[in-house]
């Protein structure tokens, strides 16, 4: 499935706020909200990040050769954290799950965001994204423990890096 990528909007927000609700994608991902059914929480989360200039955030669409306002909304990219610890994370909707979508994605936000290196985090378990990183160029640097609030416990997870370009 092809994708493009575009600014998010207030109206995304709903789609958001549903597609991290849904009890796979939230199982999946692991290292979530600690309550995502908390609207308030994620209103005030979305209004944070959306004014702080240093995150690069886009929706993911989808790309059927028409007008992007009225395209598909598939999840959402972004690119946070200081200079040197640059991070990346993306949240694609299950539905599309196993398309192709988060890793182009991916490929399009670094595109956008160029700064390295840029690292990732993944559920050591989470094969699916862990191979969405690696088709994107991140190698495996490291692991470690941390509480995983949609499975209410601490899990292995892994740190991936997109090295500086050569």
């Amino acid at each position: 499935m092809k994708v493009r990528l575009r600014d998010v909007r207030d109206s995304d927000l709903p789609v958001f706020f549903t597609q991290t609700n849904d009890p796979e994608g939230c199982r999946m991902a692991a290292f979530t909200a600690k309550d995502p059914s908390d609207e308030r929480w994620f209103e005030d989360h979305w209004a944070r990040i959306r004014r702080d200039p240093a995150i690069v955030m886009r929706a993911v669409v989808a790309d059927d050769g028409g007008d992007v306002d009225d395209a598909e909304i598939l999840g959402h990219v972004s690119v946070f954290g200081p200079p040197e610890e640059r991070e990346v994370t993306y949240w694609i909707g299950r539905h599309y799950w196993g398309r192709g979508v988060a890793t182009e994605a991916l490929r399009a936000l670094l595109g956008i965001a160029t700064e390295r290196p840029v690292y990732a985090r993944a559920a050591a378990d989470n094969l699916a994204s862990i191979k969405v990183l690696t088709n994107c160029g991140f190698v495996l640097s490291g692991t470690g423990r941390g509480f995983a609030n949609a499975r209410g416990t601490e899990i292995d997870e892994v740190l991936l890096t997109l090295a500086d370009r050569a």
